[in-house]
């Protein structure tokens, strides 16, 4: 204890983490000592104002009811957009089963990217693939490379890790993917797609340089990712 004058009154004051414990181990102090609540004041968070006790009770109570009621919002925001998002998916899987061959998928794939996801940027890169295949296919949807292309193999830690990557990506890459229209591309979705190496690559651009970003969770390309995978396999 430590003791202080004031207003030429020698008071004791107790430490604060023992004031603490103690006012912690006896809830109903203020209930014995009503006087003291009435006339404690604290300082108004906002204004600077100053506030009783209770009063300050009833602002933290509000700051706690607005946080939550923030939160509970943020939670259905995000469970509405998994909620269209998994019918997206939805669509697509069944335009998929509908289709009898590969490059019947591959059209699909694309209609589906553009017109349920709003993908008007969007590349499949296959790796050594059928030329005959490849020059039916969209031409701006398909890329067909050699799996030693230098560009292509620069994307071999995404390969290694076998995890859709969303962000930006180097300036070569982007050339590589998009082309022409790479200077407009503020971010991109990369999904590598699975089965034996060397890999294809699904790669959807946005102009929006927050529409894919490197927190946005990863879940729905995953099973796109596959979806496109199985549908690829055919004959």
């Amino acid at each position: 204890m430590t003791s202080n004058q004031v207003r030429g009154i020698s008071v004791t004051t107790i430490e604060e983490p023992t004031l603490v414990q103690y006012l912690q181990h006896n809830p109903d102090f203020f209930e014995r000592h009503p006087q003291l609540l009435a006339r404690m004041r604290l300082q108004h968070p906002r204004n600077g104002a100053t506030i009783s006790l209770i009063e300050r009770q009833v602002e933290v109570l509000r700051e706690k009811h607005e946080t939550q009621e923030q939160k509970l919002a943020e939670f259905v925001r995000v469970a509405r957009a998994n909620n269209v998002l998994a019918e997206k998916i939805h669509r697509f899987t069944r335009r998929l089963l509908r289709t009898g061959n590969r490059l019947a998928a591959l059209l699909e794939i694309e209609a589906s990217l553009r017109e349920d996801f709003d993908a008007f940027h969007a590349v499949l890169v296959v790796v050594n693939s059928d030329a005959a295949l490849a020059a039916a296919a969209p031409v701006r949807f398909v890329r067909s490379v050699a799996a030693d292309d230098a560009t292509y193999q620069s994307f071999e830690s995404l390969f290694s890790s076998g995890k859709p990557r969303c962000g930006q990506i180097r300036d070569a890459q982007l050339e590589f993917l998009f082309g022409a229209e790479s200077p407009n591309i503020g971010s991109v979705a990369l999904l590598p797609l699975g089965g034996t190496a060397p890999r294809n690559l699904l790669a959807l651009g946005s102009v929006d340089r927050e529409r894919f970003h490197p927190g946005m969770s990863t879940e729905f390309l995953t099973r796109m990712g596959e979806l496109i995978t199985d549908a690829l396999a055919r004959a």
